[in-house]
């Protein structure tokens, strides 16, 4: 079998692209502006090596934490206009703060004025070209997926709601039918003796095999797939595919093998990263209490207006090991909020005052916790910490869902980022998966790409 595939890029290409592009463009725009003999502000040249470099690792922090590079977002031109011209402000305004590494200012304040939209329109230039060409149908990744009906739906549910350019064509049973078979209607279903004509003539990039069990496979589709893997087709794992366009352990579809899908993080025995990690929290612990402090007069004030009670609430949560402790937060719900027993926070919960809703939407709620993470019944990163009720509940209906307790609870984590506050047994089933995640794949980087996702969150304002 002949097969020639189409040019896709992988999520990590796009992303590196991306991040690579917006700096050539802003260097050209720098280049193009020093063409311009009156413009003074910044030369293209050796001399300003340091300064280049600064401006370049400005545009990465900030376009990061601006989502630039949020590969759903960069798909549309609307929400990639507008973090751009926030992450062009944010830049130039932290440039002109930083004059020893930056530039002098110029005589002439109108060439920061041509500095910055040379910035703005060079990177929006190469943003249309992106979206008009990269995001185009001819480089979508056309993918078949093999496997059992009972697995497709949510899989493809999943997987289509991740990456823009991951398109699931059709698939294939790899169950022998019956007439009692169901059959799953959200996509198109081909033959398994047309298999190896679907893949040639759909241009199919990618097989997804979603199999609990690989003995199921009839004996056509297995010898298919034999042969493509000998070929050099590229065949993959459905939980591997999973975790890697959606950052999350898919553990509705991990069964009796379940070993398989925890081979957890080394960091969390590496004495070095864990001996810098505390380092880390007792640092910003120290800075998150000071701020607390500065800023406690006016929290006094909302409090004495809006929220009329006591200050702060200290509840019991589940920590490392399943140890309980004693948690510290600034009150965000009326008083004898449970009178009536314990329930989920919910959106726009009648419970929760409006100086509360403040509070947790900038996640100045969470400035006491600072006090547990120096204790060090918290970290700064980690699974957010439950309350006993819940984590009994959960831990019935949920498979794994205590193995989130081998590492510290932390103030943000990886589930904060990535998904909205959990109200509901199918909200806390993602969060867990999430949870799962960065306990399996821990490290410095994951822990400052969820630090820079946290100031996104603060900064467009989306806690609850």
């Amino acid at each position: 079998m002949t097969h020639k595939k189409g040019i896709h890029f992988e999520v990590s290409e796009r992303k590196i692209l991306l991040r690579i592009m917006d700096i050539i463009m802003v260097f050209l725009a720098i280049y193009v502006l020093n063409l311009y003999p009156k413009f003074e502000y910044l030369r293209f040249d050796i001399e300003n090596m340091i300064s280049l470099i600064l401006l370049g690792i400005y545009v990465i922090i900030f376009g990061t934490i601006f989502e630039l590079y949020d590969l759903q977002k960069a798909s549309k031109f609307d929400t990639t206009f507008r973090n751009v011209v926030i992450t062009t402000s944010t830049v130039v305004l932290f440039y002109l703060l930083t004059p020893v590494l930056s530039p002098y200012l110029p005589e002439e304040r109108i060439q920061i004025v041509y500095f910055y939209f040379a910035i703005i329109v060079s990177v929006l230039l190469w943003r249309l070209v992106y979206i008009n060409l990269i995001e185009s149908p001819r480089f979508y990744k056309r993918v078949l997926l093999v496997g059992e009906i009972s697995n497709i739906d949510g899989l493809v549910k999943a997987l289509n709601t991740s990456d823009p350019n991951y398109k699931i064509v059709g698939f294939i049973n790899s169950e022998a039918s019956t007439p009692d078979s169901v059959k799953f209607k959200g996509l198109k279903e081909y033959q398994a003796k047309d298999f190896l004509d679907v893949i040639e003539k759909e241009r199919i990039s990618e097989v997804l095999v979603a199999s609990f069990n690989s003995e199921a496979i009839i004996a056509e589709v297995y010898h298919d797939l034999m042969m493509l893997l000998e070929k050099g087709f590229k065949i993959r794992e459905y939980t591997q595919v999973y975790e890697e366009l959606l950052h999350r352990v898919p553990i509705q579809f991990v069964g009796k093998d379940f070993y398989k899908y925890f081979p957890f993080s080394r960091s969390n025995e590496n004495k070095l990263y864990i001996f810098f990690q505390r380092a880390f929290d007792i640092f910003f612990a120290i800075i998150g209490l000071t701020i607390g402090i500065l800023i406690l007069p006016f929290i006094l004030i909302g409090n004495m207006i809006g929220n009329k009670g006591p200050l702060l609430y200290i509840q019991e949560r589940i920590g490392r090991n399943g140890k309980p402790f004693k948690i510290i937060k600034l009150r965000t719900m009326v008083v004898n909020a449970e009178k009536d027993g314990v329930k989920w926070a919910k959106k726009d919960d009648k419970r929760i005052t409006k100086f509360g809703k403040f509070l947790r939407r900038s996640r100045l709620d969470e400035i006491p916790q600072f006090y547990n993470v120096l204790r060090g019944d918290m970290s700064v990163i980690g699974p957010r910490p439950e309350r006993p009720f819940f984590v009994n509940e959960l831990a019935r209906i949920i498979p794994f869902y205590e193995t989130r307790h081998i590492i510290k609870p932390g103030l943000t984590g990886w589930a904060q980022v990535k998904t909205r506050y959990g109200s509901s047994i199918d909200d806390s089933l993602t969060k867990l998966q999430y949870d799962l995640y960065y306990i399996k794949h821990r490290s410095v980087f994951l822990d400052f790409n969820i630090a820079i996702k946290t100031l996104s969150t603060i900064l467009y304002y989306r806690g609850q």
